[in-house]
């Protein structure tokens, strides 16, 4: 586990620790602090606790020389590149989180080695990913692909102006808010930017199970999947959606119009600051959430298109909410459980091929999903006919 005292990382190494199949976990972090705290939760003699300095790839590769099957990348992304160039001179697979472009040479390296990659292997991307990889098999063409997902809280904790807390990293969550969003619609690409991401006609409302109304708004690049996943030659509409408790948008429009998530420091001030730093700190504290409160995290797949000559409809929602007992947020668990499962079907020899690999493309869906199942998250799906 790199980086298993982060937020994520503790989710996926108290899901380590009940397989019965994982021998020994070295967690391994700038410090090592954060494992007392979850004294406990878990049965702590199969936990080896390192200091590392992620920050260069030798100290990496250090720890993954010492008899590792298979290691967790939960580093923030900034050092992604590390712990994969170490993985790979020591010979070890990697799993990670974050989303990985340009993968041609990084490929080459990882099959020269006879490592397996596979990136983008949490919650969104990750879950999804899973989902679509297996879903667009059912159809003769496929015509939409729309995905969402998000986080955020329980009604009864929205308690602010936004109807927001902060369940993963604030400063990443202004930065989700800074990326472009491509787009499949009518057949044609279509590029959100992101000045207009909080203010553009493809915002609108989705119904959820047990939720009511959410708001959906672009963040991502669907172009990208349709191509990874090969469907683009039929897909006429294609969007990725972050999911907010509806006003999300008519807060942020303005704000960032008013130069609000900018980097660049503010003049006349004594102190080089810029206003997403300024956000970062003044409002990161304020949207904290309390022992007793949930976040949720909800996501729907939707897919449409030709089977045997009728139209046909899947949708597949997924509903996780906050562990109380072990105050793991929702996203922890949605990020971190499917970085140790996938890690463990790697590990046991469930997944053999070698190089960069895809959620999509090399996790056995039905194994995967009776894991989740076995973690009391279930993945509902509603089939629909016509013509």
């Amino acid at each position: 586990m790199l980086g298993g005292l982060g937020l994520q990382g503790k989710a996926a190494l108290l899901d380590l620790t009940r397989s019965k199949e994982v021998e020994e976990i070295i967690c391994a972090d700038v410090g090592s602090d954060g494992l007392q705290k979850m004294a406990g939760l878990f049965d702590a003699d199969r936990v080896t606790a390192v200091r590392v300095d992620a920050s260069s790839k030798d100290p990496l590769v250090s720890v993954l020389k010492q008899g590792v099957d298979v290691a967790i990348d939960l580093l923030p992304l900034p050092l992604m590149r590390n712990a994969i160039d170490a993985a790979v001179e020591a010979g070890v697979d990697l799993v990670s989180t974050n989303y990985l472009r340009d993968a041609g040479e990084l490929n080459r390296r990882a099959q020269a080695a006879q490592v397996a990659i596979m990136p983008e292997c949490g919650l969104d991307p990750g879950i999804d990913l899973i989902i679509c990889g297996h879903v667009i098999q059912e159809f003769d063409e496929l015509h939409v692909f729309n995905s969402y997902c998000g986080g955020f809280p329980e009604k009864s904790a929205c308690d602010n102006p936004l109807n927001y807390k902060v369940s993963w990293n604030w400063d990443m969550v202004l930065g989700s808010q800074k990326r472009d969003s491509v787009f499949i619609k009518d057949g044609r690409y279509l590029t959100v930017p992101a000045a207009d991401q909080h203010k553009n006609d493809m915002i609108h409302n989705i119904d959820f199970p047990g939720l009511g109304k959410l708001e959906a708004l672009p963040n991502g690049d669907a172009v990208f999947y349709t191509d990874l996943l090969g469907v683009r030659g039929k897909i006429r509409q294609a969007g990725r959606y972050s999911l907010r408790w509806p006003g999300w948008c008519a807060f942020w429009a303005p704000l960032k119009k008013l130069g609000f998530l900018s980097e660049s420091p503010v003049a006349g001030l004594d102190c080089r600051v810029n206003p997403r730093q300024f956000l970062v700190k003044h409002l990161g504290p304020q949207l904290q959430y309390r022992d007793n409160e949930k976040d949720m995290v909800a996501m729907r797949n939707l897919f449409e298109g030709i089977q045997d000559g009728r139209n046909k409809s899947i949708r597949m929602d997924l509903l996780i909410e906050r562990d109380l007992e072990t105050g793991l947020f929702a996203m922890n668990i949605g990020v971190g459980y499917p970085a140790s499962i996938v890690a463990q079907m790697i590990g046991s020899g469930q997944i053999l091929r070698k190089g960069v690999l895809s959620p999509a493309m090399d996790v056995p869906y039905a194994p995967f999903m009776a894991e989740l199942s076995l973690r009391g998250i279930a993945v509902n799906r509603k089939v629909e006919y016509s013509g």
